[in-house]
């Protein structure tokens, strides 16, 4: 078996330093020259496997097993997941379910701005990102808000700002089941610890938002709707995060806010109507017939049924009382002895063919069956979801490819090993080290792929609690996506600041810094007074 080495090079801060050399390059990539993520992952990758064998004296054909592994993990764990999210997601636009959905929302969210954007940008965003994520959330309430009267630039940093909360269990939790497959820690654990700081960080954005849209006046007037709206999120996120894992939080989340909210504000709402900007308003007739469809029973049922055949059929398929996501066909592994804790450590492939990806493969076939749309319509599906992710499902491969390598040969250790070296203040650094990769890559999942390994091991490194850092990696990433120029791209594909990303990111990055340290003090309540929540 081979046995990692600490420091290669005799000098530990030389060893560290060269084993950023792959985190700096693909940082450069991305950041510098804009090269694309599909591309800029595998030219690292070519970097590194070099830099292991040679400087970390990996055998090379376990490391180009390491390599091949964690590929198929990440393509069988992200792609094979997101892909069937986004499956879904683009039936019920092309069979036009989608767009009755949205008018049935829009109709339900009265006419205050206020309201609006809680129940759309809040609620409805966090739905749209537990089904898609990859920054479609954008894509979606963007159009939506201008429609309602907010300025462009206005309405993207309202819809970013909304989507900090649900990102870490986005894409049917994407980022988590990442984060799981690299670290070697239990999904339902990271999930939960997870779901514990998301709950407290879901407490500000709703007061940023109703700022955002009517200023200060507007929050004055509007602060139940600021606690109502961050309250029923937590509570439709928080137990399931806990009890069924990170496949439907944001969708339970989700769907908890927007129909607590719906009531709420049929017996509450603010004593003036306001529109952007905090402008009173008339209110303006509704046509009585539309009233009446929009407000009924069958209607509702109608344009919520697709997320309700997702979720029942994902937590029949997937909770704990299931063993399909169990079942392993074939598991392909190879090991190395750890430079820190000398025991062996494994680079696995476990092929599940019933994981949490044929389950939502499994809620599109129903829907398929409910809504029968023409053998057209699903070739339009399919070629559209092919254009839109293909780059993504190259990134899933890849990145987790290099994340596994990067475990295998040592240099994920020597790296820790010399991060440890900063200290208990690496407790403050976490959340900002998962800000940097987000803002950098565009992706929660990537970057947890990325930094996880190491957020991991520098925290056993200092005692810390196990799950203290990789969860804080996790959620840093969270509020680092709307200065993410990736998510950005997609983002503003909906309006008119197409190709305008600079603009966006700068309007964006003051309230993302404000976060970041609601985030940090956060992570620092945690540590001190809630450490047994992040332990195993």
């Amino acid at each position: 078996m081979f046995e990692q080495t600490l420091d290669p090079t005799g000098h530990v801060w030389l060893s560290v330093l060269i084993s950023l050399v792959p985190l700096f390059v693909l940082l450069f990539m991305l950041a510098a020259l804009r090269m694309t993520a599909w591309l800029a992952s595998i030219l690292v990758g070519v970097i590194t496997i070099p830099i292991g064998v040679f400087v970390w004296h990996a055998p090379l054909a376990g490391t180009l097993k390491s390599y091949l592994y964690g590929g198929l993990t990440g393509f069988w764990v992200i792609d094979w997941i997101t892909f069937w999210g986004l499956i879904i997601f683009n039936t019920l636009v092309l069979t036009g379910d989608f767009e009755r959905f949205k008018n049935w929302m829009i109709h339900h969210a009265t006419a205050d701005i206020r309201i609006q954007t809680i129940m759309l940008a809040w609620a409805f965003g966090a739905l749209l990102e537990g089904l898609v994520g990859f920054g479609y959330p954008w894509a979606v309430v963007v159009p939506i808000l201008v429609g309602l009267g907010i300025a462009d630039l206005d309405a993207i940093r309202v819809a970013a700002l909304a989507n900090n909360a649900p990102v870490s269990y986005g894409a049917l939790g994407a980022p988590i089941l990442g984060l799981a497959a690299v670290t070697g820690l239990p999904m339902l654990a990271l999930s939960a610890s997870i779901g514990n700081v998301v709950a407290v960080l879901a407490l500000l954005p709703p007061w940023v938002l109703i700022y955002l849209v009517s200023g200060w006046e507007g929050v004055t007037e509007a602060w139940p709707l600021a606690i109502v709206g961050s309250l029923s999120y937590i509570s439709g996120q928080w137990p399931v995060a806990h009890y069924l894992g990170p496949y439907l939080p944001d969708l339970s989340g989700a769907l908890v806010s927007f129909w607590v909210l719906f009531i709420f504000v049929k017996v509450w709402r603010p004593k003036t109507i306001r529109g952007f900007g905090g402008k009173p308003l008339a209110l303006s007739p509704t046509s009585a017939a539309n009233a009446l469809e929009m407000g009924s029973l069958r209607q509702a049922f109608n344009s919520w049924m697709p997320f309700l055949v997702l979720i029942l059929v994902v937590v029949g398929w997937t909770g704990p009382w299931s063993h399909l996501p169990g079942y392993s066909l074939t598991r392909l592994t190879v090991q190395a002895l750890s430079s820190v804790t000398h025991t062996p450590i494994s680079s696995t492939f476990n092929f599940a063919p019933l994981g949490g990806g044929t389950s939502t493969l499994a809620s599109w076939l129903i829907i398929l069956a409910i809504l029968r749309p023409s053998r057209q319509q699903l070739g339009q599906v399919f070629s559209r979801t092919f254009k839109q992710m293909w780059g993504a499902l190259l990134v899933a491969f890849f990145i987790f490819a290099l994340a596994y390598m990067f475990v295998y040969t040592g240099m994920a250790n020597s790296l820790a090993f010399g991060l440890s070296k900063i200290g208990l203040f690496f407790v403050v650094l976490a959340p900002v080290l998962g800000w940097v990769g987000v803002a950098l890559s565009g992706s929660n999942t990537s970057t947890n792929a990325m930094f996880g390994p190491v957020q991991a091991m520098t925290g056993r490194l200092l005692h810390l609690p196990v799950l203290l850092l990789p969860t804080f990696n996790s959620v840093g990433s969270e509020v680092g996506k709307p200065i993410a120029p990736q998510t950005a791209s997609v983002g503003v594909s909906t309006s008119k600041l197409v190709r305008s990303e600079g603009q966006v990111i700068r309007h964006n990055m003051g309230w993302t810094l404000i976060l970041l340290a609601y985030l940090i003090l956060i992570s620092i309540l945690f540590y001190y007074f809630f450490p047994n929540s992040m332990s195993l």
